[in-house]
């Protein structure tokens, strides 16, 4: 009898977990995408990282099936590269990395912050900054020798402000207060109400105490902020300008740690927020980075964030040129929900 010789893995389990929403991606070892998958959001923090993990094999099934490519001597493909949001400081990491190692999906395993997922898809290579501005905000700085600049990006608590849940909420708090009293006044107060069919900002925020309107859904009032900043209102607009302040205050510090102020420079820009391409919110902030940073090339990100995964798992294999161009022209022709 023949010997049959055993199929080759796909080289590239690629999977990025934001807070809103999980992309995965069968990646072939020649670029090719093979089977995808999309599931809700990634929540290690709150359930645990072994069952957070757990939770991405019905997505990695999914991938699988649609790849025509079951799981072959228990492991799925090469290497697994995984840019996982929450996973905000290296101990995270590496815990996220050895509940992966659990499930026989890869040969090899990474984990790293979903951000530096982003800045491997607007780069060429591992020099450079990005701020993810999604449903939170976070930045990371990568240089060739591998020195890196991160935040801890644990909310308020260190210091964070701003992305989709933060621009959310305080847009809730202008609204409840101009109806009070208590602020000045503003548009968002009637359109937050409007939107959600609701006599007031108030009555919003009694409906999401008492579980009666999802708390996922005060995510819709970003929209809401760009359209009443549109119309002039002051509080919108002072919103977006301290948004900007926040995206260049981080990128301007990432640079200065990595030495790159002085040099021409990429600074990537993700997540809903920033991939909409809002001009009351990128122009601001173009403008400030001009002048803070002016060698910072800025670069907007509007392919799936899983992109940038699946590049991070190519080069692991040391894949070339041809291979990772080949990966972009499948995803780059996509684009994200706007915000």
């Amino acid at each position: 009898m023949t010997h049959q010789p055993e199929p080759l893995l796909p080289g590239v389990l690629a999977i990025d977990a934001g807070n809103s929403k999980t992309d995965v991606a069968l990646i072939g070892a020649d670029g090719t995408v093979l089977g995808t998958a999309r599931g809700g959001g990634f929540a290690p923090q709150l359930i645990g990282g072994a069952a957070a993990v757990a939770g991405l094999a019905p997505l990695v099934e999914e991938a699988a099936a649609a790849a025509g490519h079951p799981a072959w001597n228990g492991v799925l493909a090469s290497h697994v590269s995984a840019c996982l949001a929450n996973a905000d400081l290296p101990v995270e990491e590496e815990a996220l990395r050895r509940a992966l190692e659990s499930h026989p999906w890869g040969a090899s395993n990474t984990v790293v912050n979903d951000t530096f997922g982003l800045l491997r898809a607007g780069t060429d290579g591992p020099r450079g900054v990005a701020v993810v501005c999604g449903a939170g905000i976070n930045c990371v700085g990568l240089l060739p020798d591998g020195r890196t600049a991160r935040f801890p990006a644990l909310g308020e608590l260190t210091g964070d402000w701003g992305g989709g849940s933060g621009l959310a909420i305080t847009s809730m708090w202008h609204a409840v207060r101009s109806e009070d009293g208590r602020g000045g006044p503003t548009a968002l107060a009637r359109a937050i109400a409007e939107h959600f069919g609701l006599p007031s900002a108030r009555a919003v925020a009694e409906a999401v105490h008492l579980g009666h309107l999802p708390s996922s859904r005060l995510h819709e009032i970003v929209r809401l902020l760009f359209a009443v900043a549109g119309e002039g209102d002051e509080v919108a607009l002072g919103l977006i300008d301290r948004q900007a302040d926040e995206i260049v205050r981080l990128a301007v510090v990432a640079l200065r740690r990595l030495e790159l102020l002085d040099s021409p420079a990429p600074v990537v820009l993700g997540g809903g927020v920033l991939a909409s391409r809002q001009p009351l919110l990128i122009d601001n902030l173009t403008a400030r980075l001009a002048e803070a940073a002016p060698l910072a090339e800025p670069r907007v990100v509007v392919a799936p964030p899983v992109l940038g995964a699946g590049l991070l798992g190519l080069d692991h294999l040391g894949a070339d040129r041809q291979v990772q161009a080949r990966l972009r022209r499948a995803y780059e022709t996509q684009r994200p929900v706007t915000v």
